[in-house]
């Protein structure tokens, strides 16, 4: 597998557990001591690569300066760290992968050198978690500022009281590098540096190094949170083993409606982001599924980001209720719709091509008319319909009044609702609304020259100069 840097690696680590596929804690005993270091293929977080840290310290929280601290605790070569912490600040970390036990990014040196870093982290038996989970539970609290990415001091001591330590300690800060240093070299320390940026925002990326990601952990704590409650309305600390599973059934009408007049109003909503998110980078360590292409579902990940955003923006404009419900696309209509937003390069435009039905070579004129008007362009483009006797004398009535005597050009009929300017390159085809489009010769083949027109003449102006755009997709 290649990174971005074009270095070529394989995960050969000496560590051989497997995580996801069973019990990921099958090596952990019960109380955590030994639990297995080994990331596994399991559940895995990529981040892509953060912008430039400028100035200040990497972390601003205090668990994430905890876990600099153990790095720094453990390092023997401070000078090596030194170095480490310049090359994260200047960019030189990629894309990080975050698994239980394990991180792994891909580091350039400042001449372009790149070296496969991994900091391998001890996690936690099944029973520390069980631990963890109770303590939890127990103290309302501490879920709700997981919830809200904070791990307060209290919550750590919590679990340190109950014989989990969440935050690494001297030691346990583990690298490997391809390098071939046997200390924290400044690539591993780079990528500690940055993991010390993803900690201040998610506290969870540290607890899914430690063996359980968010939606597991989360899982489990709501079962046994219902558990509790229901141990709780029986007047007991124990029910049976089936009420562990018991579906927590919210709170009763009544005590809704009454509390209505006492609690304060619902916030306003956020006003919606001025861009689109940005789509995720799959450039990760782990290979593909059979038949996946990384590149090609990002292309779909930005575009179902910018369609999201557009949607969102309609729904709030004024007057939305009231608009029609858009077309829905056939398959070979939205692989034209996805090349004329996405200008994918070459090898995923050919994909797109042979989606919307076209060769190659004429999906560029299809990507045009889609950006002129759509649907209603792209049908211009690949059909042509015959006009009833009434609507073609309207048509060319039409033709006739839409220039002063003398500047209309010499017209002949190209088919059916189409009409060619004699001695020029340039078409108008009517479409079953009434509209004129432009059309334009290039290269042997009819393409749209412009949006649609209720006039003819209007049409047909600033065509002649070159007014059309490219059409901005590579097959």
């Amino acid at each position: 597998m290649s990174d971005d840097y074009g270095f070529d690696y394989e995960d050969d680590s000496p560590y051989g557990t497997e995580y996801g596929a069973g019990d990921a804690e099958a090596s952990g005993g019960d109380d955590g001591a030994g639990a297995s270091r080994d990331g596994g293929r399991g559940p895995e977080r990529t981040f892509a690569a953060l912008p430039l840290a400028h100035g200040g310290g990497f972390a601003t929280s205090w668990w994430g300066r905890a876990w600099l601290q153990a790095l720094e605790d453990t390092a023997l070569d401070g000078q090596q760290l030194k170095q480490g912490r310049q090359l994260a600040r200047k960019g030189g970390v990629g894309a990080v992968s975050v698994r239980p036990g394990r991180i792994t990014a891909m580091v350039r040196d400042r001449d372009g050198t790149a070296h496969r870093s991994d900091v391998l982290l001890q996690q936690l038996g099944a029973g520390a978690w069980d631990r963890f989970l109770d303590m939890a539970v127990d103290r309302a609290g501490h879920i709700a500022a997981l919830l809200d990415r904070e791990m307060p001091p209290h919550l750590v001591e919590d679990a340190a009281g109950a014989g989990v330590e969440l935050l690494p300690g001297i030691g346990d800060l583990e690298p490997e590098c391809t390098c071939g240093a046997w200390d924290h070299c400044p690539h591993s320390g780079a990528l500690c540096y940055q993991v010390a940026r993803l900690l201040d925002e998610d506290p969870f990326v540290l607890l899914l190094m430690r063996g359980r990601d968010e939606r597991r952990l989360l899982d489990e704590l709501q079962v046994r949170s219902a558990a509790r409650a229901v141990r709780l309305g029986d007047g007991g600390e124990s029910g049976d083993t089936g009420d562990a599973e018991r579906e927590v059934r919210g709170v009763p009408a009544g005590e809704a409606f009454a509390a209505a007049g006492i609690l304060p109003p619902l916030p306003a909503p956020p006003s919606a982001p001025d861009t689109p998110g940005l789509g995720p980078s799959l450039d990760t360590e782990t290979p593909p599924a059979p038949g996946i292409d990384p590149a090609a579902l990002e292309v779909l990940a930005a575009d179902s980001a910018v369609r999201a955003h557009r949607m969102l923006l309609d729904a709030l404009a004024p007057g939305h209720e009231e608009q029609p419900l858009p077309v829905e696309l056939t398959p070979q209509q939205d692989a034209v719709r996805l090349a004329a937003d996405a200008r994918p390069d070459g090898r995923i435009g050919a994909r797109l091509a042979a989606g919307s039905g076209r060769p190659p070579a004429d999906l560029g004129a299809a990507v045009r008319a889609w950006r002129y008007g759509g649907v209603a362009a792209l049908a211009v483009l690949d059909e042509e319909w015959a006009p009833d006797p009434e609507d073609l004398g309207r048509a060319r009535a039409r033709l006739r009044e839409a220039w002063e005597a003398g500047e209309r050009p010499a017209l002949r009929t190209s088919g059916r609702a189409r009409w060619t300017v004699a001695g020029a390159d340039l078409q108008l085809r009517l479409d079953q609304d009434g509209r004129w489009w432009p059309y334009r010769k290039e290269r042997g083949r009819w393409v749209p020259a412009g949006p649609a027109d209720d006039d003819p003449a209007g049409a047909l102006a600033g065509v002649g100069d070159g007014a059309a755009d490219g059409v901005g997709v590579a097959v």
